[in-house]
């Protein structure tokens, strides 16, 4: 649902509920708080009708058709509240007031028997092009296409910022949408501004028209989009007003190959949430090795080529295929992330979406062709680059990326070398594998990836993106628009059966709040194994698979994590009879046993593990706790002697060698542990926080305080002589 002013929230929240009469009572008040003439009077209307029904049912008569009848009212109700808060929304909101009004300048009012004879003779008038001679054809072209994207441009601008339709609009309006003789880009461009609408203010009529072009659109292109749009236009508040949503979409899902596109979709979508993430990664572990092992720089005056060094390859005959060869790691670790979906391109196109050509927010939407009156000045500057047409036919990039590339490109092509120019004009220069043929770019798949890019970056960049509801928003725990699988709409129909895979990803991807609302959705009969894995219910997996090794595992970290020791070890016990020669296992019950204090067994296994596996650093960390427990310090001494003899060891060695010296009554030699410790970052808290364990091993409260007081003093007195040798600040 829409952002609702705060004054028509009451009116909202019984409509919401199903209250007819309540509603009225609601807007009432409102109207006179906020009156306006028009929607007084069909309110009057509506309060008439709701009296008649209301008497005729205190009368006892019975109307099998008030049930339906009621509900027709509940959306006439919602119809008038919804265009007060589009209007409210409209004159709150200049951006959108000022494309309202410019559109209505152009179309008003909208005659959609005009507006698609308008589109088809556009279509007739660009195949007449080619009947023109050569020398006329080109500015009878740009003159053609610069007319119609304005016209385009305010039509989008009309659908973005229009009230709720009625029956007769939808069906005239998908008409248009599915025509053979209407253009699939401006079909494309129209069904963006219609799902733009429908997300800022939910409307069956809207909802119902992309539903109807998906299902009927024979051009892929125009069909992915009204997926996304309808998806996107899902609103579970108001299933109770328009059940009919529930009924369409139930509809749509006896269709496998539906059910299939909506769980790609979904997937699809938590990787596009994820582009500023895959963005720190490409430029903070790729590019700066890519920028180190290429052979250009850039410098004042362009970007220059490297020459090779004679010496360098006189000295280090390998170095040159060296950088050559990570160069190549690299650029696939690049290909790798986008052929799994990620966005690699999000960070490198940011900062061009401040070109002017992004002024108009159609632009945003509007699918890459090369007669674009924007960048045709560009394209014929450039259209004998062969380097430029192919990453405009090959390059993997979403159509908005496309149109930055292609005004970035006649800004930065002067200031490359000569050669490199060169090559990219005879097409030698190429972006390698990351291209895709034709037919790649054709699927569903990547039709709808790289529209949720464009959409993505329209919600992260527009300067006036504010001004609508915003997708990819996941705030707290505020549930993203674009997480639908978690719709209500959803529960008890064929796509149970595919959620595992989307709670899957939602896990890898740390969606864990979504994920669980998911897995809340799931039927009885999917409650699995699996199910109580992932809601981390390890007993009820354990009920259906006794053996199962995941379930004991996790359920043994979690008895462990809560301090039942006891418990973790008959969960270690279990898994060592399934799994005997684990080391894992066997270290970890060992570990349980040293905290259920039972030495001697503990020793045992220790003494096995660290005989079979001597050079295990982390039994022999463990074997040295479990002897200082037991009282054997000597053995314990030698063990750490070992740990902190290399470069290895950690703070957490050079403590538990102090608490061993220290029990043998070796203070100094334990501060200087203690000090070693806090170097490589050791809490000091931490340190001394095992009092009940020193207590029980005959160290006093006392103890405890001098030793704090030495180990601080000794620390104080080396970052003050630290603070000597560094800035005077």
């Amino acid at each position: 649902m829409g952002t609702i002013d705060t004054s028509l929230h009451r009116i909202y929240y019984q409509l919401q509920a199903g209250n007819a009469g309540l509603a009225i009572m609601e807007m009432e008040t409102y109207l006179m708080a906020w009156p306006n003439q028009q929607s007084r009077e069909k309110l009057e209307t509506l309060r008439s009708e709701y009296n008649l029904m209301a008497d005729y049912w205190m009368q006892g008569a019975t109307d099998p058709e008030r049930d339906e009848q009621y509900n027709r009212l509940l959306q006439r109700i919602y119809v008038l509240m919804a265009n007060i808060a589009i209007h409210r929304h409209l004159s709150a909101t200049s951006f959108l007031q000022q494309l309202h009004h410019n559109a209505r300048q152009t179309w008003h009012p909208m005659n959609l028997e005009t507006i698609r004879q308008e589109m088809e003779n556009f279509v007739s008038e660009v195949a007449m092009l080619e009947l023109e001679p050569e020398h006329t054809r080109k500015e009878k072209s740009l003159a053609l296409y610069k007319t119609h994207q304005q016209q385009m441009n305010q039509l989008f601008n009309y659908m973005l910022t229009s009230n709720i339709w009625s029956e007769g609009t939808g069906r005239m309006m998908e008409e248009l949408l599915v025509s053979p003789t209407i253009d699939a880009i401006d079909q494309q461009l129209l069904v963006s501004a219609v799902m733009l609408s429908l997300m800022n203010r939910f409307d069956i009529v809207k909802f119902r028209t992309l539903v109807d072009v998906y299902r009927r659109s024979t051009d892929e292109h125009v069909r992915q989009r009204a997926l996304v749009g309808w998806v996107l236009g899902i609103d579970d508040d108001m299933l109770e007003i328009y059940p009919e949503q529930r009924t369409l979409i139930e509809e749509l899902l006896k269709s496998k190959r539906t059910c299939a596109e909506l769980t790609e979709l979904q997937i699809q979508m938590i990787y596009t949430m994820d582009a500023e993430k895959d963005t720190n990664t490409v430029q903070q572990e790729i590019m700066p090795d890519i920028l180190k092992n290429n052979t250009f720089r850039v410098t004042k005056n362009g970007i220059e080529e490297i020459e090779d060094d004679a010496l360098e390859d006189v000295l280090h005959p390998d170095a040159s295929e060296q950088r050559m060869e990570k160069l190549e790691q690299s650029f696939q670790r690049m290909i790798d992330m986008q052929r799994k979906g990620s966005d690699i391109f999000y960070g490198g196109f940011s900062q061009t979406k401040r070109f002017p050509f992004f002024y108009d927010i159609s632009n945003w939407f509007v699918p890459f062709f090369i007669q674009h009156p924007d960048i045709a000045q560009f394209i014929e500057k450039f259209e004998d680059n062969r380097f430029l047409t192919s990453i405009m036919n090959k390059g993997p990039f979403c159509n908005s990326d496309k149109y930055s590339f292609v005004i970035a490109f006649q800004q930065v092509v002067n200031q490359l070398p000569e050669s490199l120019r060169q090559a990219m004009k005879r097409g030698e220069a190429t972006m390698g594998d990351m291209t895709m043929d034709h037919e790649e770019q054709q699927t569903p798949a990547f039709i709808r990836r790289n529209y949720l890019m464009d959409l993505y970056r329209f919600f992260r960049l527009f300067p006036n993106r504010q001004a609508l509801i915003n997708p990819f928003s996941r705030t707290g725990i505020q549930l993203a628009t674009c997480c639908f699988f978690c719709s209500k709409v959803f529960n008890q129909t064929p796509l149970d059966a595919y959620k595992p895979e989307v709670v899957r990803v939602m896990k890898k991807h740390l969606y864990d709040f979504e994920a669980e609302l998911l897995l809340d959705s799931f039927p009885e009969s999917m409650r699995d194994v699996q199910y109580y894995l992932w809601k981390e219910d390890y007993s009820d997996a354990l009920k259906l698979d006794p053996d199962n090794e995941r379930a004991l595992s996790a359920r043994a970290r979690y008895y462990f994590s809560e301090g039942l020791y006891e418990d973790a070890n008959d969960d270690y016990e279990r898994l060592l009879l399934l799994h005997p020669n684990k080391v894992s296992y066997m270290l970890n019950k060992a570990v349980c046993l040293v905290n259920m204090d039972e030495y001697e067994d503990a020793l045992k296994l220790l003494y096995q593990l660290n005989y079979e596996h001597d050079e295990d650093v982390n039994i022999q960390r463990v074997l040295a706790w479990a002897l200082i427990c037991d009282g054997k310090m000597e053995q314990a001494e030698k063990l750490y002697q070992q740990l902190t003899s290399n470069d290895s060891a950690t703070s957490e060695d050079y403590l538990n060698k102090g608490y061993c010296l220290w029990l043998m009554g070796r203070i100094k030699e334990a501060d200087a542990c203690f000090d070693q410790y806090f170097i490589l970052g050791g809490d000091y808290y931490e340190a001394f926080n095992n009092r009940e364990w020193l207590h029980q091993r005959g160290i006093s409260d006392t103890d405890i305080r001098l030793m704090q007081a030495m180990v601080m003093q000794h620390d104080s007195a080396r970052r003050a002589e630290e603070r000597k040798g560094g800035l005077p600040f």
